[in-house]
């Protein structure tokens, strides 16, 4: 049965969000609201209508990127109440690596074939200023070619401020020591009052915009998500991504959209029980309708959705590409934050696996470097093992092993 025949016996408010999406009109966000909250059949439109409208904007290729996560330390003056991965300076476990052991990794990384580093990490005490420019100086010395995609606007504004400079100015330093893309996380939920209660003293919302846009106006793109699951509500998610949307409309920067589902195992908000209300994370159809209703809002102007495979695991995340999604992220062979948070779904996805599920899916893989630049589209029988197929990933250490680690204890801040 056609969609528009399905579409006459849903709810009028559902049916007409979907008829206008695929009219290619803006979805408002009471409408929005409508999706997240939809079940039964009004569910299974809207994840039809997402598929579709993936359909449309980047056909069936489903693409990913090979790179590194080096989360360079774990040591933060933040206490945010979904954060497990950061550690006060005096813990036991705490840990920072030196610009030689970044390059070393970074080096590794691209002779397994990696296009990326993804350098994230806590904002230690002290830091100084300038770290984050000579970490890039440092990574591009060895390694010219790398794309650096590093530094969400929360670390951009902490190292403006350890610097004494302007944010803008700081973030055409780092582009200028060869910073391509910003991670746009530290965006959770962009509600000031909800941030508040759930990480006080985090970078503010009208601050995350404002360095979003002045990394877009200088030619730095960057990627844009939501953390959800906790205490957010359908409002919340609706008004977050519309937001994104304006940005997008005024800047076109945002290369893609990362929904990123709450890991509560080690969050100290639930553990300890500090934040009223707080659910465990997004059950299953959250998780649909979340990558669905973004593919639905965003239409016509973010066109990549991609999936947190930490986060959701293989079969989930194989799953949603029949809900909006059309990237399946990086390799990543280091993840850290979400680890630390007691996902468990591993630090590493290899080449050959990613590109199993998607044709499992009935989709054509295909590699990508950060712009969405395809660089090889693989055929049904093509399918060759790469360096990083074949590597030992123990090779690679993993978090629980780093912060135990005393060589890259951290062990006075004054010294970093």
């Amino acid at each position: 049965m056609a969609l528009d025949s399905l579409l006459k016996n849903a709810d009028p408010i559902v049916a007409g969000a979907l008829d206008r999406a695929l009219s290619d009109k803006d979805v408002s966000v009471d409408e929005a609201i409508a999706l997240f909250d939809s079940t039964g059949l009004e569910m299974n439109l809207l994840v039809a209508v997402a598929d579709e409208l993936r359909r449309r904007a980047v056909g069936d290729i489903v693409t990913y990127v090979v790179n590194r996560n080096i989360n360079f330390t774990n040591v933060c003056i933040k206490q945010c109440g979904f954060c497990a991965f950061s550690r006060d300076f005096r813990e036991e476990e705490g840990y920072f690596l030196p610009n030689e052991e970044i390059v070393r990794r970074a080096k590794e990384a691209a002779s397994l074939g990696a296009t990326e580093v993804c350098i994230q990490a806590g904002l230690p005490p002290k830091m100084d200023g300038h770290l984050y420019v000579d970490i890039c100086n440092a990574v591009k010395k060895e390694l010219p070619d790398i794309h650096i995609h590093a530094f969400s606007p929360e670390e951009v504004l902490y190292g403006a401020v350890r610097s004494e400079s302007e944010t803008g100015d700081y973030l055409k330093m780092l582009k200028e020591a060869g910073v391509g893309s910003l991670p746009g996380t530290a965006a959770e939920i962009l509600d000031q009052p909800l941030r508040d209660t759930i990480s006080p003293g985090r970078i503010k919302v009208s601050e995350w915009v404002s360095i979003i846009k002045q990394a877009h106006s200088i030619g730095i793109p960057t990627t844009s998500t939501i953390m959800y699951g906790h205490i957010e509500n359908s409002r919340h998610k609706a008004e977050h991504i519309a937001l994104l949307r304006e940005i997008q409309k005024e800047t076109r920067g945002f290369t893609e959209f990362v929904p990123l589902s709450f890991v509560h195992t080690e969050a100290p908000m639930y553990s300890h029980h500090t934040v009223q209300n707080i659910r465990s994370g997004a059950d299953g159809l959250e998780v649909v309708k979340m990558h669905a209703v973004a593919r639905v809002m965003l239409n016509g102007h973010i066109p990549n959705i991609q999936v947190s495979w930490v986060k959701e695991g293989a079969r989930m995340s194989q799953l949603l590409l029949n809900a909006g999604v059309n990237d399946f992220g990086g390799t990543l062979i280091n993840e850290s934050i979400s680890t630390a948070a007691g996902a468990q779904h591993g630090q590493l996805m290899r080449p050959r696996e990613i590109r199993q599920l998607i044709r499992s899916a009935g989709r054509v893989p295909a590699q990508r470097s950060t712009s969405y630049k395809l660089l090889k589209t693989y055929g049904e029988k093509d399918d060759e093992e790469s360096a990083l197929d074949l590597a030992d990933s123990s090779q690679f250490g993993s978090y629980h092993q780093l912060v135990k680690l005393d060589k890259f204890r951290y062990r006075d801040a004054k010294k970093q």
